[in-house]
C-alpha cells in the first residue's frame, strides 16, 4: 500500500511538471511625446490607462512590439516603451513608430477609445 502511494505521487508529480504554468501578465509602461489628456484606451489585448506623464497596463496576451506598435497608431510617437522595467532601444522604438499616428496637441480622451 504505501509503495502504491508513493508511485502514486511520484507519477502526479511527474505530471505536474509536464503542465505548463500560467502566464504572468507583463507590467507596459509608456512616454509618449504628446501626452494624452487623462484617458482610457482599449487596444488589442491591453487596456492602458494614460495619463499627463504616461501611460500604463497590463497583459499577458500580446507581445511587447505589438502593443506599442498599437499605442503609437492611436496616441502618436512613443518616446519611451518599457517592460517590466527594460526600456525598448532606440531600434525598436524606431520599429513601434513607423506608424506613429501625428500628433501636435494633447489627444482628448473620447477619440481613443473603442467601443465593444
Amino acid at each position: 500500500m504505501i509503495r502504491t502511494f508513493a508511485l502514486s505521487a511520484s507519477v502526479a508529480l511527474s505530471a505536474a511538471a509536464l503542465v505548463p504554468a500560467a502566464a504572468s501578465a507583463a507590467s507596459y509602461s509608456a512616454k509618449l511625446a504628446v501626452p494624452v489628456a487623462s484617458a482610457k484606451l482599449i487596444d488589442r489585448d491591453i487596456r492602458w490607462a494614460c495619463g499627463p506623464d504616461a501611460c500604463q497596463g497590463n497583459t499577458a496576451d500580446a507581445p511587447a512590439m505589438a502593443l506599442c506598435e498599437g499605442l503609437a497608431k492611436k496616441a502618436g510617437r512613443v518616446e519611451s516603451f518599457l517592460v517590466n522595467g527594460r526600456a525598448f532601444s532606440p531600434a525598436q522604438l524606431d520599429k513601434c513608430n513607423l506608424q506613429a499616428r501625428a500628433v501636435t496637441a494633447p489627444v482628448a480622451a473620447p477619440s481613443l477609445a473603442r467601443a465593444n
